[in-house]
């Protein structure tokens, strides 16, 4: 089975890599920077090179799958990062930036490698987040982009059957990898003293740092991924990790008014200034 995967220098793309690699699949693991796909491709892969952004860099990828046969059967779309701090100071930049990597690159990469899916009947699958459906404070745009991973999924599972392409979506709680330390990093750059959300500074970096509360190992997640894939039937949805049931159900069965003081209150919103 051939399998690619985006985002894999590290954290949940490498373990995906490693786990599919594990069991004798043909991994084409891509990364955006040169000296990870150097490590990659000493490691074993199909490295490839890739910006999920750059439409050039989609069409020549499209080339490399053609030009290799046998088509493509699994996509994981999971290239992706976490955008942290009040939605204001990011303002129309921040979210255009964390959107084009979170949401449009899954159009982008699926759409150009469309064909090989359709040859093999392939899956996509689709790397979303609880936070998609539990919105917290201070990380507005990264929740939105989750959000709408979950939306386009449900759109391209509807479109992509009459093709007998298969959609999975993936909504990981906290998964041990160093997403809060980059998360912390973004968040660092925003915090500002000119703020009006100075005073809350403590909050923003509490969020950034939740996603690492108590969290499961990549390498379970990974292996969770693999056995539903191989599924003669793959779920719609998988949720796994620390949080990934309990927080959806949070949001389904606490009232919104009485979970948004609970959020605030947790990231220290609750004082007026």
């Amino acid at each position: 089975m051939r399998v690619l995967i985006t985002g894999c220098s590290s954290g949940i793309g490498r373990a995906l890599a490693d786990a599919f690699k594990a069991v004798g699949h043909d991994v084409w693991a891509c990364a955006r920077k040169p000296e990870d796909v150097a490590r990659l491709a000493t490691a074993g892969f199909n490295a490839v090179l890739l910006d999920v952004n750059d439409p050039q860099a989609l069409t020549h990828l499209a080339g490399q799958l053609e030009h290799a046969g046998d088509g493509l059967d699994v996509l994981i779309n999971n290239a992706g990062y976490g955008a942290m701090g009040p939605l204001l100071d990011g303002g129309v930049e921040g979210i255009q930036q964390q959107f084009e990597t979170n949401v449009f690159s899954i159009v982008g990469v699926t759409r150009a490698l469309f064909p090989a899916l359709r040859r093999n009947q392939g899956l996509v699958v689709n790397i979303g987040s609880v936070s998609g459906v539990l919105v917290t404070p201070f990380a507005g745009a990264y929740c939105a982009s989750k959000a709408a991973v979950h939306a386009l999924s449900d759109a391209l599972r509807m479109e992509l059957t009459p093709f007998a392409i298969g959609v999975l979506e993936v909504q990981p709680g906290a998964i041990d990898t160093s997403f809060a330390k980059n998360a912390s990093a973004q968040a660092e750059q925003l915090i500002d003293e000119g703020s009006a959300w100075w005073p809350m500074r403590d909050g923003i970096r509490a969020r950034a740092r939740a996603s690492q509360d108590n969290p499961t190992s990549a390498t379970a997640f990974a292996d969770a991924v693999l056995k539903a894939v191989v599924k003669p039937k793959p779920p719609r949805l998988l949720r796994y990790g620390n949080g990934s049931r309990a927080l959806p159900l949070l949001a389904a069965l606490v009232p919104g008014a009485l979970l948004e003081k609970i959020l605030m209150k947790r990231f220290g919103l609750n004082t007026r200034i």
